[in-house]
């Protein structure tokens, strides 16, 4: 029997490097492309519907039917509630193709039964205590892959005693997706569940921590747009936000377009090749029991989890690249092509940054000892160099 699982196990269970938590008023830090899962601890047996909410969702939304006619408040709580899992704590899966901050942050400002900024997951807004949700996210290049992963692993780990609770044909999804990944709808029979701009002139929802008050309707007098960003921030963030807000920049990459050109190649083969690859293995894995005792799983998993790191270090390393080229002053420098004689013999090397360097191909880093000691320094200089095996001298023959 499948054991219930958080969102932090879930996640990890895919492979992918996890962040958070953060409560549901909160902004996150992420701000790559991803996924997130929102989860309610200790979930109830009974849905947790706050029939008010409920109420004010129909109020603005004059063309909401279920099953072809206008529902009371209390006949559309009870086909929401039919949809509940008892005590699954995960209630949403999300997507975010181009922001996880961002995404999330719209989903926060979103009035229940307003289409914008962004509805996903609306059934949630008729939930009480939202205050107990926790957001967990993970940044990843394969945002569908990885949605795909999750939703499969969130199938796996739901009881079949409460998925059996669903009504008939139901797809097995949290309460707060209604289509799986793979496109089936939940039959749910309420249309017109949503509209461009509230029924009347104002909307009262919650954006986000400190932001209670209005949605103006489009036509109406409103502030200036800001981005979503600054009306996240406008909303009041945490410590921990804050924090990697102000996070300092990363520290440029020095490279060579040749070796940039390397670092791009082996991103390419890591994401097109090697990660669908190890999805599917994971997958396949996943599917031949416990995986208490699955060493296949744990290998996949671990195998998994190393290359979205080495995607993750590559892509830092890509956006923070600085590119290096050898000037005509004649001086040794980074990216300088360096001709030396040492004991009699010539030697040529190549003076890169510390993430291209390779000694046996003849590139050596600009902070090793021999780099150290070459840069600044003329043709017809020589270099003493103090190595492990002793002071060698180098006579600079060519710089190019």
């Amino acid at each position: 029997m499948a054991n219930t699982r958080s969102a932090l196990d879930l996640l990890r269970g895919v492979g992918l490097i996890v962040d958070g938590p953060a409560r549901w008023e909160e902004r996150v830090a992420g701000r790559g492309r991803g996924v997130y899962l929102i989860e309610l601890p200790d979930a109830p047996e009974e849905a947790p519907i706050d029939p008010s909410l409920v109420r004010g969702w129909i109020e603005r939304t004059p063309g909401l039917l279920l099953d072809g006619e206008r529902p009371t408040p209390h006949r559309l709580a009870q086909r929401l509630a039919s949809f509940w899992l008892p005590r699954v704590p995960v209630l949403f899966i999300g997507q975010a193709p181009r922001s996880i901050a961002g995404r999330i942050a719209a989903q926060q400002q979103t009035p229940l039964g307003i289409r914008r900024p962004h509805p996903g997951g609306h059934w949630l807004r008729t939930l009480r205590d939202t205050g107990k949700w926790r957001i967990w996210w993970a940044e990843t290049e394969a945002v569908e892959e990885y949605g795909d992963a999750l939703e499969t692993a969130f199938v796996d780990s739901v009881d079949p005693d409460i998925a059996a609770t669903l009504p008939d044909g139901a797809p097995l999804i949290p309460f707060g997706n209604l289509e799986s990944s793979s496109g089936v709808l939940r039959a749910h029979g309420i249309t017109g569940a949503l509209v461009d701009e509230p029924a009347g002139a104002a909307v009262g929802g919650t954006s986000a921590k400190g932001a209670r008050g209005t949605t103006t309707a489009r036509g109406a007098s409103a502030a200036p747009k800001r981005t979503t960003a600054a009306r996240a921030s406008a909303a009041g963030g945490t410590r921990r936000s804050s924090a990697a807000s102000s996070k300092p920049a990363p520290e440029p990459t020095h490279i060579s377009e040749e070796g940039l050109a390397r670092l791009r190649a082996e991103l390419d083969d890591l994401r097109i090749v090697q990660r669908p690859q190890v999805i599917s293995r994971v997958k396949h894995a996943r599917e031949l029991g416990d995986l208490r005792e699955n060493a296949d799983y744990e290998a996949a998993r671990n195998e998994q989890s190393f290359l979205e790191g080495r995607i993750q270090s590559l892509n830092q390393l890509i956006d923070s690249a600085v590119i290096i080229a050898g000037d005509r002053t004649g001086q040794v420098m980074l990216g300088s092509t360096v001709v030396a004689e040492v004991g009699g013999d010539q030697t040529t090397f190549h003076i890169v940054g510390s993430t291209e360097a390779s000694p046996g191909d003849g590139r050596i880093s600009n902070a090793s000892p021999v780099g150290k000691a070459m840069i600044g320094r003329r043709a017809g200089e020589e270099v003493v160099v103090k190595l492990p095996v002793g002071e060698v001298s180098y006579r600079i023959v060519e710089v190019r």
